[in-house]
């Protein structure tokens, strides 16, 4: 399988390093697959669904040539030929693309779905119900009892992808990891961490990053918990799995170089 990297939205947060919106755009024999969407058009055309707090916080550059759906389009494809999105959280800068694929299935984990559909106050701020008001082809997976490097409860969307529970940032965050032509995984772990420092060893991060993922954890002991196993599946198995994070953009820099 052939693997692009895109970026999806550029944010420019005051306090913090600039971000992007990590995209995996699949080349598989039975069509395109997507890993996230960042924003879509329908948030370049209206931001203010996306809340002032929002857009103060990180400073969206909202360019309609970031959206997956354009860089689909420049690729060659049509918007069509992507059958299938794997998302790993519904938050409003991972899931404004959807729309703009109509005829995908959207892979989540059902805790996830289901904290978007029916969210707590606190909540609330994270998922945009514009997003989905579409009606998309929502494809629900619970925990499966498969192992993945250590990682248990995972479920395969092929012989090639495959849904992690990372749960932490939100209620059902998960990675997902997709293997490459030469075998090779690749495992976006959406924002489990925020700065590649995290899962290195030793760790670091930025204090801004730091300061942010704390507050926005729905559970923050899962998700320090969930850091500390991707750590170790660096340190122990990076000729085989590349781990990287949906925001930080030396990370997107490297692998899309890379990938040419």
């Amino acid at each position: 399988m052939r693997v692009h990297h895109l970026n999806c939205a550029t944010m420019r947060p005051p306090i913090t390093p600039s971000m992007v919106a990590h995209v995996l755009l699949v080349e598989r024999a039975d069509g395109l697959f997507l890993v996230d969407t960042g924003f879509g058009t329908g948030d370049i055309a209206n931001p203010k669904r996306l809340g002032k707090p929002f857009q103060l916080m990180v400073r969206p550059a909202l360019d309609p040539g970031e959206t997956a759906v354009a860089q689909v389009k420049a690729l060659g494809f049509s918007a069509d030929d992507v059958t299938d999105i794997a998302l790993t959280h519904l938050d409003l800068d991972h899931a404004g693309g959807i729309a703009d694929f109509p005829k995908a299935r959207i892979h989540v984990h059902q805790p996830e779905l289901d904290a978007a559909m029916h969210p707590t106050m606190r909540e609330k701020a994270r998922y945009v119900g514009a997003q989905w008001a579409h009606g998309p082809s929502w494809v629900a997976h619970s925990e499966a009892g498969d192992n993945w490097f250590g990682f248990s409860s995972v479920t395969a969307l092929g012989d090639d992808v495959v849904l992690i529970p990372l749960i932490g940032h939100t209620r059902g965050h998960a990675g997902v990891a997709v293997r490459d032509a030469e075998g090779h995984w690749l495992l976006h772990a959406g924002d489990s961490f925020f700065d590649a420092q995290q899962v290195q060893t030793p760790a670091g991060c930025n204090r801004g990053l730091a300061a942010f993922q704390t507050l926005m954890a729905v559970s923050n002991k899962q998700r320090r918990a969930n850091t500390e196993l991707l750590r170790e599946l660096v340190a122990s198995h990076s000729a085989e799995v590349t781990v990287f994070c949906a925001h930080d953009k030396s990370q997107y820099d490297a692998l899309a170089h890379t990938a040419g």
